[in-house]
């Protein structure tokens, strides 16, 4: 019998959003992350977050988002496709957010459907249930 090996690595883009402020100190704080399958969607994470944010932003701070959501993420996302890191950066008064996409690599996990458990399966206790 020949084993063929299924693709375990897909292409993909990894987002992330960190934000700092008074609050948080000197270390940023993960905000929310996000794997995308194609650049443009990655791309468009950021450009749906901005949008959310704008109306709540200064005129200078949103003045840089809307540029950039309206045109500028154009020049990213041929970065990005390009195997380019993208990142836009948004300051007010004290708060600073940071998206950033990068290419990644993602490792797919195994699919249990019409397979057998490996034997280690058993070992490990059900959790009670609660009813």
């Amino acid at each position: 019998m020949t084993h063929h090996p299924q693709n375990t690595l897909t292409r993909g883009y990894w987002c992330e959003c960190w934000a700092q402020t008074a609050a948080t100190g000197q270390a940023p704080v993960l905000l929310a992350s996000f794997d995308a399958t194609t650049a443009a969607e990655a791309i468009n994470w950021i450009r749906v977050a901005l949008r959310t944010i704008s109306p709540s932003l200064d005129a200078e701070a949103a003045t840089k988002a809307d540029a950039w959501r309206d045109t500028g993420h154009r020049t990213d996302a041929r970065a990005l496709s390009d195997g380019e890191w993208c990142t836009i950066t948004i300051s007010q008064a004290d708060t600073r957010i940071e998206w950033t996409a990068r290419p990644a690599l993602f490792l797919a996990l195994a699919h249990r459907q019409n397979r057998e458990l490996p034997p280690c399966a058993t070992l490990f206790n059900q959790r009670p249930t609660t009813h």
